[in-house]
């Protein structure tokens, strides 16, 4: 593919993406993701606004502190107030001391949104874009002018729209970007409005999109063919509403599908890497169905797919996982063919033969007619691999449990578990124990975290090595709401050592046994991986 040109990243997780609902990136997660977009290559990094918020001054005082390798930081505010000599405003003071070499600085487009948010005229706003970029010009390195509401501006009065532009860059603008701050702009909108902007203009221009109309990564692409040589947006598509143009998405659309040179190819790889490590930041679950960084992208269910994949994975996917750092995975469901049985044994080191892959997705489909789930739940797919091709081995026996709660006396709800278990006499021996049988009673705030107290009891006397598992997530799910109390109950356990993570399922009609059929699989799971550590 022929190199198409250079294309500038922009990058403003940490100001327009710190806008998300229910986002606050502290001032050290700030930090932390500044130096991890420098890091990757990203030209320029929008720090935030100063004088907006205390945390955004504390921010930009830090950051004198620390040098970056490869990114420009710039500072975002907006023209001067109206009749107000930029030199005479507060806005503007408050960025000069934060001291960046790039202010990042928005006016209006749009007639309308002079008339009636500026309350001010259409001369008046041209002039509060020109002296705002005179005055910031000599005092810093760049100026970047976002051209706000441009799209619809440009809809409404084109005439005006670019007057705007040209105040811009006659009064030293280095670039001027192009925003569709509602996000509502359709490509054909973006492609006549865009073509305008670049001739009239003698400056290089970017594009800043929203993602209202769920167009924000086709109206960058639109403005990028027609000569848009800077991208603004945002890691995983956060930002005000909707969002913005997600970077993620935006970097192997243009590097990898059309030919433009962004990120360096290594750093590309790790995209999947920045899209956690900002979800980890915002304090948000990773959204598995992101395109390129998702856990859904180059998920295959269907078994006609996963037969399709492993002959040539080019049939259902439109790039290699691997080169934005993500991976293949295939869930084991109804959906499943004897090819999804063979590439998942494949991706656990297990080795089926075509007869057992047969044998095992009749047992899955007959397993989730009743209710089971293995998405999530390796382990138990594992295990149940294990029992259909004659490995599975008994760690231990479980000869009963029982569990009983009550009411304390400062009105809280207890449990307690009794259980009696037995392991080989082999293992007792090894052990050193006079008994292969264990009669415990484990205790806990809730019947489940009692019967995990009392299974660790009974098998750590024998097996210590399962005293590092902690229950990390606990979701239960009941299939036929309508049934009640005799409904069916899904219960799906993610456990950790510390090392790995694994999940397993049980399902019954009482809570209790889904439960304690997880757990159980759980501690079966944890044993297994021990002994094939030991075994190399």
């Amino acid at each position: 593919m022929p190199d198409r040109g250079y294309i500038v990243l922009f990058d403003t997780t940490l100001r327009d993406g710190g806008q998300t609902r229910g986002v606050h990136f502290s001032v050290e997660d700030k930090i932390k993701l500044t130096c991890a977009l420098d890091e990757m290559g990203f030209e320029y990094i929008e720090g935030g606004w100063p004088g907006s918020n205390p945390k955004d001054i504390r921010y930009f005082e830090e950051m004198k502190k620390i040098p970056l390798k490869y990114a420009r930081l710039t500072s975002f505010s907006s023209t001067r107030f109206k009749d107000t000599d930029p030199a005479q405003d507060k806005i503007l003071a408050e960025l000069l001391k934060a001291e960046t070499p790039v202010f990042t600085i928005f006016g209006k487009s749009w007639d309308m949104h002079v008339y009636e948010s500026l309350g001010t005229t259409l001369e008046e706003n041209l002039s509060m874009i020109y002296s705002t970029i005179e005055y910031l010009k000599p005092r810093g390195e760049e100026v970047v002018y976002d051209a706000e509401h441009y799209f619809d501006g440009y809809k409404t009065n084109p005439e005006y729209a670019i007057k705007t532009l040209k105040a811009a860059a006659d009064a030293g603008a280095d670039w001027i970007v192009l925003c569709d701050t509602n996000g509502g702009a359709l490509p054909e909108e973006v492609r006549t409005a865009t073509i305008a902007a670049i001739d009239a203009v003698d400056k290089p221009v970017g594009i800043h999109t929203h993602d209202d109309g769920d167009l924000s990564l086709a109206n960058t692409l639109v403005a990028v063919e027609l000569g848009a040589k800077m991208v603004q947006g945002t890691v995983n598509g956060l930002g005000e509403r909707c969002g913005n143009a997600n970077l993620c998405s935006v970097i192997p659309a243009l590097s990898i599908k059309l030919g433009y040179e962004t990120l360096k190819r290594e750093n590309i790889a790790k995209l999947t890497k920045l899209s956690h490590l900002v979800s980890e930041l915002s304090n948000k679950p990773h959204q598995e169905s992101l395109p390129y960084v998702g856990e859904r992208a180059f998920t295959h269910k269907g078994g006609i797919h996963v037969s399709a994949i492993r002959k040539n994975s080019k049939l259902y996917e439109h790039i290699p996982p691997d080169s934005i750092g993500n991976q293949r995975y295939i869930p084991i469901s109804d959906q499943a063919g004897k090819s999804n049985i063979l590439q998942k044994a494949s991706e656990l080191g297990m080795k089926v033969k075509d007869a057992h892959a047969r044998a095992i997705v009749a047992k899955v489909k007959e397993l989730e007619a009743e209710g089971y789930h293995f998405e999530g739940a390796d382990a138990s797919f594992e295990l149940l691999t294990d029992e259909l091709t004659g490995r599975r081995r008994e760690f231990f026996t479980v000869h009963g449990f029982r569990v009983h709660s009550w009411e304390n006396e400062k009105g809280e709800i207890w449990s307690d578990a009794t259980i009696k278990v037995s392991v080989p006499e082999s293992v007792a021996g090894e052990g050193g124990h006079t008994s292969p049988f264990e009669h415990t009673v484990g205790e806990g705030a809730g019947p489940v975290e009692a019967m995990d107290r009392a299974l660790h009891k009974a098998l750590e006397t024998f097996y210590p090595g399962i005293s590092g598992i902690r229950l990390t997530d606990y979701k239960v799910r009941i299939l036929d709401e309508e049934a009640g109390s005799t409904a069916i109950t899904r219960v799906l356990i993610t456990s950790s050592d510390g090392k790995r993570h694994w999940g397993t399922v049980g399902v019954s009609e009482n809570i209790i046994e889904a439960s304690w059929r997880a757990l159980v699989e759980s501690l079966e799971y944890k044993l297994k991986k021990d002994e094939e550590d030991n075994n190399g």
